[in-house]
This record gives structure tokens, sequence and C-alpha cells, in this order.
């Protein structure tokens, strides 16, 4: 099974994109993420939603094949274009992390001057 996923559709004259991606969560507790971007082609995503914690890889990933296969059913199509929303992702992923309690970074709050 794939951990990554971009579909588009064109509709009235318009590209609308999904890009998904199932992600570890921090913790090395075996918790992972789906995360999913979407918006119109060429643009900023207008849309982030994450779903989980799920317990390992292939849980995270058959809500993904599951989900895939209902956007296919409402005309979106699979694309092998290279994924251009990631980084919003990655940072999707890293407040989920840091609502966990598991912020990324050895940060200190008040720095030696």
């Amino acid at each position: 099974m794939s951990r990554s996923l971009n579909l588009t559709r064109h509709c009235l004259g318009l590209d609308t994109r999904i890009e998904c991606m199932v992600l570890p969560l921090a913790g090395n507790e075996g918790l992972w993420a789906l995360i999913c971007a979407a918006g119109m082609a060429g643009a900023q995503p207008s849309a982030i939603k994450a779903q989980g914690p799920f317990r390992g890889a292939l849980s995270a990933e058959r809500i993904l094949v599951d989900i895939a296969e209902n956007l296919c059913v409402m005309g979106y199509q699979p694309c092998s274009d290279v994924p251009i929303w990631r980084l919003h992702i990655q940072a999707a992923l890293r407040r989920l992390n840091a609502e966990r309690g598991h912020p990324v970074g050895d940060f200190q709050s008040q720095p030696d001057t």
C-alpha cells in the first residue's frame, strides 16, 4: 500500500487537487496520522484535515484507500504530479505532535545572551 496519494479533478474549467499522506506521529508509540490537503491546483491549499491517530501504518493506509475510492467515485483521478503541498502537510503534522506534547526540536524558551 502507498502512504501518499495525489488526486485531481477537472470541473467547470477549474482543477481541484487533493494530496494525502500517512505519517508517523512523534513519541515512538506506533501511532500514525492521515493528513489531507485540498484546494485549487496551482494555489495554496484551502483545507487541511487530519485523521487519527491510528495504531500502525496499515490502519491509516486502509483509511487512505477508502478515501481514494470514494473520491474516484466523485470524479477525482490519481495523478503522478509532484506533491506541491508537502510543506503544508508537514506543518500540520508538527501541530499534531505539539498538541500531543511532542514538540519538534530542542528549543530554549529563554536563550542565553
